[in-house]
C-alpha cells in the first residue's frame, strides 16, 4: 500500500474561516497559489532580509546581497570543519557554534549589482530553486537548485558572464580538462588560501570546448561572456582518490526529491528518490547523515563512497553515489497503544491484570479527585498549546480510569467524558478565545492570536507556524481517546474533519492535498521535525523538544487507529521509528555518541538544536530541569521507545540527585519523576503515591492519575 496517500483533499471545515491577511507578507517565494513550506531549511531565502544562511548539509548557502568580505551579489557557499567551531569554555561546553559569513566560493555574474533580486521557486519538502535576477521583473540570470544533501552546489547560468568571488581568497586556479569521453563537462581545480581544495565543473549548453575561466586576482575568477550552461563546485577532502568519484558524477545534479515508503507490521522502509537535472545518464552524488547510514538497505550501503565531510550539528556526512537512498526500520512501534509501554514488558493485558490492589486504589482515588476539576476552565485559554495540554490530560485520566481501573469507573467516566466532549466542542466549533483560521496566503490552519495585534510571539508563534506539531498533537491525542471511548462521537458533526485538518496542517503526506504543504513539520531527511516557522534565523531552523515531537506522531498514530485509517497509522509508526533513531543519534547523547562533539556530549541532551549551533538551554530559561524536562514532556507510552532505559538512568544519575530534587517544588518535579519510571518504576510509583506528594508537582498538562498508572503499568506496583 502507498502509506503517503492523502488524508483528505477537501477544504477544512467551514467553521475554520478563510483569511487572506496573514501578518507575515508572502514575498519572493512560489508561483501563484501553491502551498508554501513554512518550516523547511531554505526559508531564510524568502524571509526578512533574505540574507541568512541555508544549510543543505554539509554545505551552507547564503545570499551575499552586497555584503561580506567579497562584496558580492551572488550566492556564497561555505563548508566548515569542526576545528572552526567555537565552544563555550565550560566542561562540558554549554554551546557550540559554527562561524557564519564565510564566503569560500561565491556564484555570481558580472551583470548583478545593487538592484539584484532573489526569488524562491518550486518550494518542496526536500528542495527549492533560488533565482537571481538583475532587477525586479527580469528573467532569472542564475538559478540554483537547493537540495538537502546535494553533493555539488550547482548554478545554471542563462546568458550571463560567470563571476566567482571568495572572501577566503583564491590561491590558484588550474585547468584540468574534460572529465568524460563525450567532452561535455570540463574541470578546474581551485585552491583557497585556507588550504582547502575545491573542484569546479562547467557543462556548457550550445557551445563546444572548455569554457575559459581566468583568475583575475585573489578575490575574483571570471568566465566567458553570454554563458549558457551550468557550473558546479564541490569541496575535495581526499585529493586524487575522491576526485575520481566527483568526476563520475560531475554534470548531473539533484533538483528535488520524492518520498515513498512501505510498512508490514513491525517492519518498514522509506526511500528518498532524487529527481535529476543535467546529464541524467550519470549517477548522482548525494550526502547522507549518520542516521541514514546506520539504517541503509544493502543496495544503498553498496553505493557508499569514501568521501566524508563534517556537517555542523549532525556529525559526519557520507557521500553516496546513487539516485536514491533507502533506509530500513525493523522495530516499528506497531504494538504500542494507549497503555504504558516498555520493551521489557510482556503483553499489555498481562500487565493490567498484574496491577496490585494498592495501585488500582490509588489510581481510582486520584481519578475521582481530578475528574471533578473544571475541564472548561482549564482548557478555555488563549493558547492552543496550553488548551491542548489540558484536554489531553483529562483524556488520559479518563482512559486510565476506564481501562486500567475498570472497577468503580462506571460512576465517574460517563460524566467525565461528557465534560471532556463539551470542552473539546469549543475548539471544533471554533469558539475559543482565539479561533483558528485557514490562512490562504501560506496555506495552513493557524491561531488568529497574532492577527491585528502585531505580536507574532503570542502562543509561541502559532500564527507564524511555530510549533504546530507540538500544539495540535495534544488536541489530536485527546480526540483519539474520546473516539476510543465513544465511537459514535467520530461521526457526529465535523469532529473527524476538524481533527484531520490539524493532522493535515503539520503532517500532510501528499501533494494531492492542495490545501497544505507536504510534511510541514517532519523533515524526512533529518529524521525529526523543525519547530521554527516563518521567522528568519541566523542559525537556521531549530527544535528544543524531542518528546513533544515524538508525541505528535504518537497522537496521529492513535487517532489513525481509532478512525481506522491504516495508511495514516502505518506512516505514523514509520515516522516514530525514524524519529527515535534520529533523536538518539543527535539529541540524546550517551557516552558512545560520535555525532556531537566530545566537548558537548556530557550535557546528555542538546537543549535547542539548530542547523548551525547547539545550545544547552531552552527558550524559557536555563534551569537544568527545564533543559532536560523539555525533552521528557509529556511522558507517554512512546517515552520508553525513544528514551532507552540505559540513557534515562545515565541522565538521571548525572543530573538529578535526591538533594537537587528535594528543593524542586514545581511541576517539573512530576515530569522528572514520571520519566524515572522508565528505569525505576517502583521508585517513581512510590513518589506519586507517597504522603508527601502535592499537586504543585504537576504541570498544567499532567495528572497524578496518569503518572500513577504509568509507573504502575511499567511494573512499579
Amino acid at each position: 500500500m502507498n502509506i503517503f496517500e492523502p488524508i483528505a483533499t477537501d477544504a477544512p471545515p467551514t467553521q475554520i474561516k478563510n483569511r487572506g491577511d496573514h501578518p507575515i507578507v508572502r514575498n519572493a517565494v512560489g508561483d501563484g497559489d501553491e502551498p508554501v513550506e513554512t518550516n523547511k531549511f531554505y526559508a531564510n531565502f524568502f524571509l526578512g532580509s533574505q540574507s541568512h544562511g541555508t544549510w543543505t548539509h554539509p554545505y551552507s548557502l547564503t545570499w551575499s546581497n552586497g555584503g561580506g568580505p567579497a562584496n558580492s551579489w551572488g550566492i556564497s557557499v561555505s563548508h566548515t570543519e569542526r576545528s572552526q567551531f567555537s565552544f563555550e569554555p565550560s566542561t562540558p561546553s554549554r554551546y557550540y557554534i559554527s562561524p557564519i559569513g564565510i564566503q569560500s566560493f561565491v556564484f555570481s555574474a558580472e551583470e548583478l549589482g545593487s538592484e539584484t533580486k532573489l526569488r524562491v521557486r518550486n518550494p518542496k519538502q526536500f528542495s527549492a530553486e533560488v533565482e537571481l535576477s538583475v532587477k525586479e521583473g527580469d528573467k532569472a540570470l542564475i538559478s540554483l537548485p537547493v537540495v538537502q544533501g546535494m553533493g555539488f552546489i550547482t548554478a545554471n547560468y542563462h546568458g550571463a558572464k560567470p563571476l566567482f568571488q571568495s572572501g577566503v581568497l583564491f590561491r590558484t586556479l588550474t585547468r584540468v580538462g574534460f572529465v568524460s569521453e563525450k567532452n561535455q563537462t570540463a574541470k578546474y581545480r581551485v585552491r583557497l588560501e585556507d588550504g582547502s581544495t575545491w573542484l569546479l565543473y562547467a557543462t556548457p549548453v550550445g557551445t563546444e570546448g572548455i569554457p575559459p575561466f581566468e583568475l583575475m586576482d585573489s578575490k575574483t575568477i571570471k568566465g566567458p561572456e553570454n554563458f549558457d550552461g551550468f557550473i558546479q563546485v564541490a569541496k575535495n577532502p581526499l585529493s586524487e582518490e575522491s576526485e575520481k568519484i566527483y568526476d563520475l558524477s560531475a554534470g548531473v545534479y539533484a533538483i528535488g526529491g520524492t518520498l515513498t515508503g512501505s510498512v508490514d507490521g513491525g517492519n518498514g522502509s522509506y526511500t528518498i528518490g532524487w529527481k535529476k537535472g543535467g546529464l541524467v545518464d550519470r549517477p548522482l552524488l548525494m550526502f547522507a547523515l549518520p542516521h541514514h547510514v546506520d539504517s541503509f538497505d544493502d543496495a544503498t550501503r553498496s553505493k557508499k563512497t569514501n568521501i566524508q565531510l563534517q556537517s555542523i550539528t549532525k556529525g559526519i556526512a557520507t557521500a553516496v553515489q546513487a539516485d536514491q537512498l533507502t533506509m530500513i526500520e525493523a522495530s516499528l512501534p506497531d504494538q504500542i497503544g494507549f497503555d504504558p509501554w516498555s520493551p521489557d514488558l510482556a503483553a499489555t493485558e498481562v500487565r493490567k491484570s498484574a496491577l496490585s490492589e494498592k495501585a488500582r486504589k490509588a489510581i481510582q482515588e486520584s481519578a475521582s479527585v481530578e475528574l471533578s476539576q473544571n475541564m472548561d476552565d482549564q482548557s478555555n485559554l488563549d493558547s492552543m498549546y496550553y488548551s491542548g495540554k489540558a484536554l489531553a490530560k483529562f483524556a488520559s485520566i479518563l482512559y486510565a480510569e476506564s481501562t486500567v481501573v475498570r472497577t468503580g469507573s462506571a460512576s465517574i467516566v460517563p460524566p467525565g467524558l461528557d465534560n471532556l466532549k463539551s470542552a473539546f466542542a469549543r475548539f471544533v466549533e471554533n469558539r475559543q478565545k482565539h479561533p483558528l483560521a485557514y490562512d490562504t496566503v501560506w496555506k495552513g490552519v493557524v491561531s488568529t492570536a497574532s492577527y491585528g495585534s502585531g505580536d507574532l510571539g503570542h502562543d509561541f508563534g502559532n500564527t507564524g507556524y511555530n510549533d504546530h506539531h507540538f500544539h495540535y498533537g495534544y488536541h489530536i491525542f485527546a480526540a483519539a481517546v474520546i473516539g476510543y471511548l465513544d465511537k459514535d462521537w467520530l461521526s457526529q458533526g465535523t469532529n473527524k474533519a476538524w481533527v484531520n485538518a490539524l493532522v493535515r496542517d503539520f503532517d500532510n503526506p501528499s501533494e494531492g492535498d492542495r490545501f497544505f504543504p507536504v510534511s510541514r513539520a517532519m523533515d524526512w531527511y533529518h529524521g525529526h521535525s523543525w519547530a521554527k516557522g516563518l521567522f528568519e534565523s541566523a542559525d537556521g531552523k531549530d527544535q528544543e523538544s524531542t518528546s513533544e515531537d515524538a508525541f505528535a506522531s504518537y497522537a496521529v498514530k492513535m487517532w489513525a487507529r481509532v478512525v481506522g485509517d491504516a495508511n495514516m497509522e502505518a506512516r505514523a509508526n514509520l515516522q516514530l521509528a525514524v524519529k527515535a533513531r534520529s533523536m538518539r543519534a543527535y539529541f540524546l547523547m550517551d557516552e558512545k555518541n560520535t555525532n556531537q562533539p566530545k566537548e558537548f556530549i556530557g550535557n546528555r541532551v542538546t537543549g535547542i538544536l539548530f542547523e548551525n549551533k547547539v545550545d544547552h538551554t531552552t527558550y524559557f530559561g536555563s534551569n537544568v530541569e527545564y533543559i532536560h524536562g523539555i525533552h521528557m514532556i509529556p511522558v507517554s507510552p512512546v517515552s520508553a521507545y525513544v528514551r532507552t532505559k540505559a540513557f534515562t538512568k545515565l541522565e538521571w544519575d548525572q543530573f538529578f540527585n535526591d538533594d537537587m530534587l528535594g528543593n524542586m517544588k514545581s511541576g517539573w518535579r512530576g515530569i522528572l519523576e514520571a520519566n524515572r519510571a522508565i528505569f525505576d518504576p517502583q521508585k517513581a510509583f512510590d513518589f506519586f503515591v507517597g504522603p508527601d506528594f502535592n499537586d504543585g508537582y504537576l504541570d498544567g498538562g499532567a495528572s497524578r492519575t496518569c503518572y500513577l498508572a504509568y509507573a504502575a503499568g511499567l511494573g512499579g506496583a
